[in-house]
């Protein structure tokens, strides 16, 4: 049995996990940065990469010592290596060249966004290729037809703002600290989404293209105006997105073609509102919904650990790796091959 150690640093969480590849978690653990970046409202990549530095060799000890295990004992080391904050990628990915170095094990170099495209088929045995992903976190919103392991076709991108960094602003702008989605969505569940007028940007377009800039300025100038109550806000603001999902996701699917499920990966899978709309999307279309449980939503290395998995038993098992010279890589999209999308950003 294949067993892989995961370290993930791409932004403000360092984790460590050790999975199999019968997709038992045998240990894992994530240390938050919440507290350190909650004054500033978002990430600050400096803090993010120094306490990476700081905290990631003793949190992969525990991991071990938490399953009873020894780096020899691992068949692997796989690491997020991009996209993400360059300074955070850095730590984790010098981290595991230097434990394959020192434990002779292959290095497995993980793009992050390909452990949430998979993390899906981590949490349900019977999820199969090809399938609709809609990939929805703080830095990305893309719908992408996964047709197997490295094999992705990007349908749709967003052409500014990620969805969760919309989360992520609509809460600093009411006020709601940080992390921002978590807490949009509590106060949302007791507001009243017509009280408030809010636009829904790119809906109805012939591409399934997100924006959420405009949606995001909109929340501002409803607070600015005054008569709101921000419970209201919140629940407009959800509700907008959420139609903004469905109306892309829609479009998608008629895109796609044949397609064995509809799954929701990233981050923002874990708002429940979301999760509802899309299941009903699926069910309307006769398609089987999946959505990791919400701890393999948000950045783990659990699903890196996976991905490192998938890809060694498409590859040929232990003989995957790759070279210890792997640079870290700030932009790395599932898709090279995808256009450029029109008045598009470099999140894109």
């Amino acid at each position: 049995m294949m067993l892989v150690l995961g370290i993930e640093s791409s932004c403000d969480e360092t984790a460590a996990a050790l999975v199999t590849a019968d997709r038992t978690i045998l240990a894992q653990r994530i240390a938050s940065q919440d507290e350190a970046h909650r004054p500033y409202g978002g990430v600050v990549p400096e803090i993010a990469a120094r306490a990476h530095a700081e905290r990631i060799a003793p949190l992969i000890a525990a991991t071990l010592a938490d399953a009873g295990l020894a780096l020899g004992d691992v068949d692997a080391i796989a690491a997020t290596a991009g996209p993400g904050l360059i300074g955070g990628v850095m730590v984790g990915l010098v981290t595991a060249k230097a434990l394959a170095m020192a434990g002779d094990k292959p290095l497995l170099a993980v793009n992050h966004l390909e452990g949430h495209a998979l993390s899906p088929r981590l949490a349900d045995p019977a999820l199969e290729f090809p399938y609709l992903l809609l990939l929805a976190s703080g830095g990305h919103c893309q719908l992408l037809l996964v047709e197997g392991v490295g094999r992705y076709r990007r349908l749709g991108t967003t052409i500014d703002d990620a969805l969760g960094e919309a989360f992520d602003k609509t809460a600093k702008v009411l006020g709601l600290g940080y992390p921002g989605g978590p807490a949009v969505e509590r106060l949302a569940a007791t507001g009243d989404a017509r009280k408030v007028p809010l636009p829904r940007p790119l809906l109805g377009t012939p591409e399934p293209h997100f924006s959420f800039a405009g949606l995001k300025s909109a929340v501002l100038r409803a607070r600015e105006a005054g008569g709101h109550d921000p419970a209201d806000i919140a629940a407009a603001f959800q509700q907008a997105a959420i139609d903004c999902v469905i109306d892309r996701t829609r479009l998608a699917l008629a895109l796609a073609g044949p397609v064995g499920a509809l799954v929701v990966a990233g981050g923002v899978a874990a708002n429940l509102a979301i999760r509802a709309a899309l299941e009903a999307l699926a069910a309307g279309h006769g398609l089987r919904f999946v959505a990791p449980p919400p701890a393999l939503c948000t950045d783990n290395a659990a699903m890196i650990a996976w991905a490192g998995l998938e890809r060694m038993a498409a590859e040929g098992g232990a003989g995957a790796g790759d070279p210890l010279d792997f640079a870290a890589r700030p932009r790395w999209p599932l898709d090279p091959a995808a256009e450029p999308v029109r008045g598009a950003g470099v999140k894109a």
